[in-house]
């Protein structure tokens, strides 16, 4: 039984920028301005009930030449739920983004086990970790989670960010201006230096790199 890719094995300059918990919509089209700015992609890992409530979100963010995933139909936590209620999850996130919709998924909070990876296939669906967490989702400091990104960031990555919040361990990190700033600020600097793509353009370019693992966020 696979695990879910963390990385990419590519000797390419190109990594992967992924954001979960949105649409947000505040925060995903002030994104999408800003990975306009630097000419990057990136993969956004829509939750279902928002992506259901903003279809306009889900239509700007593929037409503008990003990627859209499934992370499940509200955020529950994967392996306390039964089977029928994963693949539901999955399903009904697949259809509220539709037709724009990758055949990829991230487990929320990253938390999967055997039998989550199970449904997954089921639905012929690929499993997407991370190899690079930024810790927007528990920090403000602008210049850290810059730094952290700027430095942190290799060939073949593929970053946790998040363009909203679900289950945020405090309410002053719903505010996701932190994070983006610091992700302009980190294209600024790493511009010239790699490539930012999607995570199917990311796999495109070398070997997949994968692992079992309990992930946060």
């Amino acid at each position: 039984m696979p695990g879910a890719i963390t990385h990419v094995a590519t000797e390419e300059p190109a990594a992967a920028l992924t954001f979960d918990d949105g649409p947000h919509p505040e925060f995903t089209p002030r994104l999408l301005d800003v990975l306009g700015r630097h000419h990057a992609r990136a993969t956004f890992f829509m939750v279902g009930e928002k992506a259901h409530q903003r279809p306009e979100l889900v239509r700007m963010v593929a037409q503008q030449g990003h990627e859209i995933a499934n992370h499940s139909w509200n955020h529950a936590r994967f392996p306390t739920l039964t089977g029928h209620a994963r693949r539901a999850q999955i399903r009904a996130c697949a259809a509220a983004i539709a037709p724009y919709g990758q055949r990829l998924f991230r487990p929320p909070h990253g938390e999967e086990n055997v039998a989550c990876q199970v449904d997954t296939l089921w639905l012929r669906h690929t499993v997407v970790a991370w190899s690079l967490a930024v810790d927007d989702w528990c920090s403000t400091d602008v210049a850290w989670m810059a730094e952290r990104l700027t430095r942190g960031i290799r060939s073949g990555s593929i970053v946790l960010l998040h363009d909203g919040m679900c289950d945020a361990p405090d309410e002053r990190h719903c505010d996701r201006e932190p994070m983006l700033k610091a992700v302009d600020i980190a294209l600024e600097r790493l511009g010239g230096r790699f490539r930012f793509v999607t995570v199917s353009e990311l796999l495109r370019t070398g070997t997949a790199q994968r692992m079992w693992s309990h992930l946060n966020r």
